[in-house]
């Protein structure tokens, strides 16, 4: 007899949830919006292509760990964070399930210029009942348009390292940071990006990907001459 292969959308593997830290009753309701999130995630998937086909069968630990594990450098307190590029809303939606930027005087901002992308996030966004803000335009249009500076900036899977400086530069304020997760190729992306910048870099191995590394960027600052 033919078996049928899980459902991904299924509830979180408990290694998941014990490394995202809601393996407790305290955690429930996170885990809650995160499985309603994946629901939703694979059900448009359908439609508009979200995430890499081939890596929906491991959504949980392929996505969601990997964008998760970005809550424990966070400081748990109200903050102005944008995710650049949120596309699938990842990490934007991830961390906005885990209650990251909430607080008055807190935002969580995804922006994103596809329409059919940012309508899936409105909509994810809906269903899990969190209050991220949904901005459907180019990233050189919130930097245009004088958007306060953020404390953090967050980016997956958008742009080799360089560009995303150039990018964030002017949307971070002084003293802000960045938290970029990147693959095999982080290094050699850092390499290129301190021949235009200064800045204070701290690597860290991926929790989620052997070739992985989230870097955590401070004191950004264009080199001049």
């Amino acid at each position: 007899m033919k078996q049928s292969s899980p459902d991904p959308a299924s509830q979180m593997p408990e290694d998941v949830a014990r490394a995202l830290g809601l393996d407790g009753a305290d955690g429930a309701g996170r885990r809650a919006r995160l499985e309603s999130y994946v629901a939703a995630l694979v059900k448009w998937q359908r439609r508009i292509n979200l995430i890499g086909p081939a890596t929906v069968a491991d959504i949980w630990h392929r996505h969601i760990l990997d964008c998760g594990q970005l809550a424990s450098l966070i400081p748990a307190e109200p903050l102005r964070i944008c995710d650049l590029g949120s596309g699938a809303g990842l990490p934007g939606l991830v961390l906005a399930a885990l209650d990251i930027g909430v607080g008055e005087g807190g935002c969580l901002d995804l922006v994103e210029s596809d329409s059919r992308k940012a309508a899936f996030l409105r909509e994810a966004n809906r269903l899990m009942g969190t209050h991220a803000r949904i901005e459907n335009r180019r990233i050189e249009e919130m930097a245009e348009t004088g958007a306060e500076g953020y404390d953090i900036i967050t980016a997956r899977a958008l742009a080799p390292l360089p560009k995303l400086l150039e990018m964030s530069n002017n949307l971070l304020k002084t003293g802000g940071k960045l938290l970029f997760l990147k693959g095999k190729t982080g290094d050699a992306e850092l390499t290129e990006s301190e021949k235009a910048w200064k800045m204070r870099v701290t690597k860290m191995p991926s929790a989620s990907d052997s070739e992985g590394v989230i870097l955590l960027i401070k004191d950004l600052e264009r080199r001049h001459g």
